[in-house]
């Protein structure tokens, strides 16, 4: 039995599986200083093959994973969005936990992408996957993605603030802040 690929698309958005010919375009991505600029560092062409193995694992295993954003017009990556099971538990928060997020390339910010991109993610998890919650974190001083985070109508959870795992101790980008959105065709 097959099922029909994978495909998401927006107005000016195309979304499908990860391909070989991503990993390049993903490679730069990550190795950006400025759209890594919350992260804890950019990422090496090893570090960046690696996130997309384990992209590509999350979606054979649950359907979903982050995925590559492509414009629709001319088929240009700009970088990535979608929603992932969390790798990091969070203290307090019900697991398995899903978040949503996105990078972009500096050239494909502040036109609204993002906020189009996560709000198709949104629907598909909440409206077809039936998730009962959908989580976003990111840096507390990431000013960009928390308005983005707002835009979409997640609520801020202060009480599940947290030192993100990852990232070193010590280092400015390390306390991250958490959104929820709870599905609302499944009550509370």
């Amino acid at each position: 039995m097959t099922s029909a690929p994978f495909q998401l698309e927006t107005s000016r958005l195309l979304f499908r599986p990860w391909q070989d010919e991503d990993r390049s375009c993903f490679a730069e991505l990550y190795a950006n200083p400025e759209v890594m600029r919350y992260f804890a560092s950019p990422l090496t062409r090893q570090q960046s093959d690696d996130g997309i193995d384990h992209y590509i694992g999350f979606f054979e295993r649950d359907g979903f994973c982050m995925m590559p954003a492509r414009l629709r017009e001319t088929g240009e990556f700009i970088g990535i969005i979608g929603i992932q099971t969390m790798r990091d538990l969070v203290e307090g928060l019900e697991q398995p936990a899903v978040e949503i997020g996105w990078r972009l390339l500096p050239e494909a910010q502040g036109k609204g992408l993002a906020t189009e991109g996560a709000r198709a993610f949104l629907n598909h998890g909440l409206r077809n996957l039936r998730l009962p919650e959908i989580v976003a974190i990111t840096a507390i001083r990431n000013t960009p993605s928390r308005r983005v985070i707002e835009k979409l109508g997640m609520t801020h959870r202060p009480e599940l603030e947290f030192d993100h795992p990852r990232v070193p101790h010590g280092h400015p980008h390390r306390r991250h802040v958490l959104y929820s959105l709870r599905n609302p065709d499944l009550g509370s």
